[in-house]
């Protein structure tokens, strides 16, 4: 079983790991546009802090073999549903081809109320099939 941070601020306070890989399973925890330091990457754009977010989960299965195309499923919390269509145009920048099972789903708040998408995914990712497993 392999566990990697971000260097997020709430990981090391809640107890819980930004990826997880258990076999061919790939675990991502929420992310968000949020940087390490405590800025939010994109102001008030949803379609900007969904790419952000997005950004963050592709880092993530990289540091695990893994790759977008990989993602079996996505969920996207929205502190303003109404605006699912910026969120959902950035996650068909990258998740259009791939087509996961999702879900999007609005939310009355976020850890940080700047934030206002929060991106969670699961991969089967076997090992050995990418560069570098």
């Amino acid at each position: 079983m392999q566990r990697h941070g971000s260097g997020g601020p709430w990981e090391e306070a809640v107890g819980y790991s930004r990826v997880v890989r258990a076999g061919d399973l790939v675990f991502l925890a929420g992310c968000t546009a949020a940087t390490p330091e405590g800025a939010v990457i994109g102001g008030d754009s949803m379609l900007d802090q969904t790419r952000a977010a997005i950004s963050a989960v592709c880092a993530a299965l990289e540091r695990v073999g893994a790759g977008p195309a990989d993602v079996v499923q996505t969920r996207l919390s929205l502190t303003d549903i109404s605006r699912w269509a910026e969120a959902g145009r950035a996650h068909g920048e990258v998740f259009g081809d791939v087509r996961p099972a999702a879900a999007m789903v609005g939310v009355s708040g976020l850890i940080d109320p700047r934030l206002l998408v929060e991106v969670e995914a699961t991969a089967f990712a076997p090992l050995g099939a990418h560069p570098g497993d």
